[in-house]
């Protein structure tokens, strides 16, 4: 699929930390992850600064926590 993020398959945030929200995660899923990936804020930290700098609780529609991240480096 053209629109699906690279990442899906080992997003540490929907494989590990949403397990017990299925549908809020299914439903995030298909906006960011099957979506408009570009829009997710894990996905802007990736691309900006690598894995390592996505935190393990960043949601995929903090924009503003994503924008202090990326304001700091």
């Amino acid at each position: 699929m053209a629109n699906e993020c690279e990442l899906l398959s080992t997003c540490i945030f929907f494989n590990d930390k949403m397990g017990h929200l299925p549908i809020t995660a299914s439903l995030m899923k298909e906006q960011y992850c099957r979506g408009d990936f570009e829009a997710c804020a894990r996905y802007q930290v990736y691309r900006a600064l690598g894995r390592s700098a996505v935190p393990g609780d960043l949601l995929p529609n903090a924009s503003d926590r994503c924008d202090r991240i990326l304001e700091r480096h």
